[in-house]
């Protein structure tokens, strides 16, 4: 495993359409294990193959709280609950913080590191962290949902 370097914004790789993936192999894993170690060191809860440079659909989540996830050619198939505004930010956008607005609760499809499609229903924090990275794989940026950017020193602690 290896730690890549994430790509910073502005940095056209983060707002291109990726492509799908149709090669499961060893490049594959590697990328995927790199990913992990990658979002780890920057103790980050989502990363997205475009922001360490290449344009695949691929993601991988751990927000500690459920098991960690690999997202290839992830697609959400329904979202419900009522939609909740909270705190997000990037590893592409280190220090910058917004209010965004998601879907309380999704059910997604995607393939695993081997190409088997599953089906994921998550909610709260973990189903916000796959929807934006699921938006990265689409060159959509948080930035582009932001409701209101928040300074978190001022805010205080926020639970």
């Amino acid at each position: 495993m290896a730690i890549r370097e994430i790509v910073m914004h502005p940095n056209e790789v983060l707002e291109v359409e990726c492509d799908p993936v149709e090669d499961f192999n060893k490049d594959l894993h590697q990328l995927l294990d790199d990913m992990f170690e990658t979002m780890y060191a920057a103790d980050g809860v989502g990363l997205a193959a475009p922001q360490i440079g290449i344009p695949k659909q691929v993601a991988v989540v751990d927000t500690r709280e459920e098991e960690a996830l690999e997202l290839i050619n992830p697609t959400i198939v329904k979202s419900s609950g009522k939609a909740e505004v909270d705190l997000e930010g990037c590893l592409s956008f280190p220090g910058l913080y917004g209010e965004v607005e998601r879907p309380y609760t999704i059910t997604l499809k995607a393939q695993n590191r081997f190409g088997k499609e599953f089906k994921l229903k998550a909610e709260g924090f973990f189903a916000r962290a796959i929807q934006h990275e699921i938006d990265h794989l689409h060159g959509v940026l948080f930035t582009e949902k932001v409701i209101r950017y928040v300074d978190p020193e001022q805010e205080g602690e926020r639970e």
